[in-house]
Order: structure tokens, then sequence, then C-alpha cells
């Protein structure tokens, strides 16, 4: 969702963390069923970002997922222990003791 998180209110503002979780819960809350969904979308996030805002960035969050369905996105690289398959610190310190 990268260019999502480019894109945003304005030319030169991007979407934050905060802001993108406000967004999911806003989908949330007022699905494709509730009238003046985006204008209601937009309130909900503090009127950080317009109707227009809200709605071009779930077009894009759409775009996203469907490329990523696709296979069209590559799985990012891992590395350190999460390529080793550990998750955390403990469960790959258990491993080393083990070598």
């Amino acid at each position: 969702m990268a260019h999502a998180m480019a894109s945003g209110s304005g030319s030169s503002r991007g979407w934050t963390q905060r802001q993108n979780k406000q967004f999911e819960c806003a989908l949330a809350v007022y699905d494709r069923e509730t009238p003046d969904r985006w204008h209601n979308i937009a309130r909900y996030m503090g009127g950080a970002k317009s109707a227009d805002e809200v709605r071009r960035h779930f077009e894009q969050l759409v775009a996203d997922v469907a490329q990523i369905e696709a296979g069209q996105v590559p799985f990012p690289p891992r590395y350190g222990a999460a390529a080793a398959g550990f998750d955390d610190t403990a469960s790959r310190s258990r491993y080393l003791k083990f070598q």
C-alpha cells in the first residue's frame, strides 16, 4: 500500500500509521450500505482528511489488495532470526543453546 501511503491530504501530506488505523476502524463502522459513507469516514477521522481523500484512499487500498491477491506484489525479504523461522529472541536463544 505504498502508493496510498504516499498520496493523501493535499500534495505533500501522506497518511500516518495512526490515520490508516483510524481509516480501517471507520471502514468497519461505516460499511458500503451507509449513506454518505465517505463524509462519515472523514468526520470519524477528525477532519484530517476530506471525503474525497478517504474515497481515493479506499480505491487505492482495493487496487493494492487486488495486486497482492493476483501475485503481482513480491513478498518482502526476511532478515535475521525471522529468516531462520524464529519469531522472537527467546526461541532463537533456545535454538542456539542446542547448536
